[in-house]
């Protein structure tokens, strides 16, 4: 499976990530599913813009720590062995603390249109302080 730099008109700063077609992506069910599911690398800082997934994303974190916010939540730290499930068209974003990598599988539903890009996320918006447990 080929690795590729995520773009920058969805991501900051450094993301590695399967290439979008489905036979790149770390797991495809067979039809009549729609599910795939792909392994994404965060480099510390970096992040996806918001977005929003019609049918919604499950996130489970296998490396690192990483930072995740709802449109309108707060941010939530997120480590290995966390479930996050974004409803669908919940606007959202997830990506790296700033100062350490986050690898997570993105679970997806879809067989066109998986993912709406949103504008990136503001330094604001990333360094909130997050929600306490």
């Amino acid at each position: 499976m080929d690795t590729g730099k995520g773009p920058a008109d969805r991501f900051t700063g450094d993301v590695y990530i399967a290439a979008a077609a489905a036979a790149a992506a770390v797991a495809v069910a067979p039809a009549p599913s729609r599910v795939t599911a792909n392994l994404v690398h965060f480099m510390p800082g970096a992040r996806t813009h918001w977005h929003r997934h019609p049918l919604g994303q499950t996130v489970f974190v296998t490396e690192g720590v990483g930072l995740c916010r709802r449109r309108g939540g707060s941010v939530e730290v997120i480590r290995p062995g966390d479930r996050v499930l974004f409803e669908a068209d919940e606007e959202h974003w997830h990506g790296a603390a700033p100062n350490r990598l986050m690898v997570h599988l993105a679970i997806n539903e879809g067989d066109h249109d998986v993912v709406h890009w949103l504008e990136p996320v503001t330094d604001e918006e990333y360094t909130a302080t997050p929600a306490t447990d």
